[in-house]
């Protein structure tokens, strides 16, 4: 059992990991660069212009400013998520990266970390191309956003191992949409990006809370806004919290699939 909940151990071998996949990726990153950024510029103009032409929030707000701050959360999301999934998913089980990994000085704790760290690394990219976005629409009132830049780390690593916990037992790729259909499609409706969670019923409520994604809405709103509060710190305390749970977790799971 003391093996099996084991800690990871942490090294800067990790970075090679990371530096493969960072390598993987300036050579297609062109063909990645128009999506990310029309995807969330999509959003806020059928969203925040469009359909907010039609809600009444309750408060002197824009319903533009109040759905970027939740794009922040969820686009990134999907992007850490994504890499840690289906992208880990083919390293692992086609392309048989981790075991010629595994033939270096490096081993698995090292794979597990600079999964995690890759994929907290999509997350910024993601946050940096939705800050522009947002800015280019007039939805960021305070210089407290560049912030999220690196807040961005901490739900990306987040959604990262809590993906790779999830990659290292599928036995398919398929698999992996159950993922995505109970872990992650929830929470882009309970992260509170489109309608407020504080006017919700009590049980709504209560099931956002354990919503990772909702936590970091609530902080990427703060710093939009320029709005912090005490309350951020225990988002904050929360997502660490659950950050080092599930990498721990990520990693003794890699343990068991990639050690015969």
């Amino acid at each position: 059992m003391a093996t099996a909940l084991a800690w990871p151990g942490i090294s800067r071998r990790a970075l090679r990991v990371w530096q493969r996949n960072r390598d993987v990726y300036l050579n297609t990153w062109r063909a990645e660069l128009v999506w990310p950024l029309l995807e969330p510029a999509l959003t806020l103009v059928a969203l925040g212009l469009g359909l907010g032409e039609f809600v009444e929030l309750g408060r002197p707000e824009r319903y533009i400013d109040f759905v970027a701050p939740g794009l922040l959360a969820i686009f990134p999301m999907w992007a850490a998520s994504s890499e840690a999934g289906w992208g880990a998913y083919f390293r692992m089980e086609s392309q048989r990266t981790f075991d010629a990994i595994l033939a270096t000085p490096l081993d698995v704790d090292d794979i597990t970390t600079g999964e995690v760290l890759w994929a907290a690394t999509r997350s910024i990219i993601s946050v940096a191309y939705i800050l522009v976005v947002a800015a280019a629409f007039g939805a960021v009132a305070s210089p407290l956003a560049v912030l999220a830049l690196p807040f961005g780390l901490l739900p990306g690593l987040l959604f990262g191992a809590a993906s790779l916990c999830y990659t290292a037992v599928a036995r398919s790729v398929s698999s992996l949409n159950y993922f995505f259909a109970l872990f992650i499609t929830p929470q882009f409706w309970l992260s509170g990006a489109f309608f407020p969670l504080d006017q919700m019923p009590a049980w709504v409520r209560a099931v956002a809370w354990w919503s990772p994604a909702a936590h970091a809405t609530d902080i990427y709103r703060g710093l939009l806004r320029g709005g912090l509060e005490a309350s951020h710190l225990y988002d904050l305390l929360w997502l660490l919290v659950a950050t080092a749970l599930f990498h721990l977790l990520a990693t003794n799971l890699l343990r068991r699939r990639l050690v015969r």
